[in-house]
């Protein structure tokens, strides 16, 4: 079933087109879910309620394109994510910054290019909650600190700071790994 055919079925509620998206989608979605949770169990549980509220708000989905239906379950599963760690006052907890300096030297692009993806995204997920959460949140989903101090309730300069030392911390792991292996 093409994506808008798929898309129209679960509008009407096909019971078959919903497994259908799950089966299809479910896996990079829980990529969404484990890059801001941190741990898998966790990731799975915010999986299933974005699923959940996937296929309750299928009404205010508008097809754009092809891309559009994935496009709009991402920023669902992002949104689930986001209301989780508020309903936990997860943010609020992640604000006491540890001795990451803000100061950093980047990596160079060379060495990047070394660095296996589930490696970046292991360190990626070893991130305190806060940092990996506006990591992101800018880096990822493309958000200015204003959307961000807004959707979690922190001010800008807290969300520059942590994306700041999010780096820095993501820049020291990738230079450990690099002198490991290589």
């Amino acid at each position: 079933m093409e994506e808008q055919e798929l898309a129209e079925s679960c509008k009407q509620g096909d019971r078959l087109a919903f497994k259908e998206l799950y089966e299809r989608y479910a896996g990079r979605m829980l990529g969404v879910c484990l890059r801001y949770a941190g741990n898998r169990d966790t990731a799975e549980d915010l999986l299933h309620d974005g699923f959940l509220k996937i296929f309750a708000s299928f009404d205010k989905f508008t097809w754009r394109g092809e891309g559009s239906l994935r496009a709009w379950m991402e920023r669902v599963m992002v949104n689930v994510v986001l209301q989780y760690f508020r309903r936990n006052d997860v943010m609020t907890h992640a604000s006491d910054l540890d001795s990451t300096p803000e100061a950093y030297e980047e990596p160079e692009a060379a060495d990047m290019d070394l660095i296996p993806q589930e490696v970046l995204m292991r360190f990626i997920g070893e991130l305190p909650v806060g940092y990996r959460t506006v990591f992101n949140l800018y880096v990822i989903e493309g958000k200015s600190h204003r959307e961000i101090a807004d959707l979690l309730g922190i001010n800008e300069k807290s969300s520059a700071s942590q994306l700041a030392r999010a780096k820095a911390s993501l820049a020291l792991k990738v230079k450990e790994w690099i002198k490991k292996n290589t």
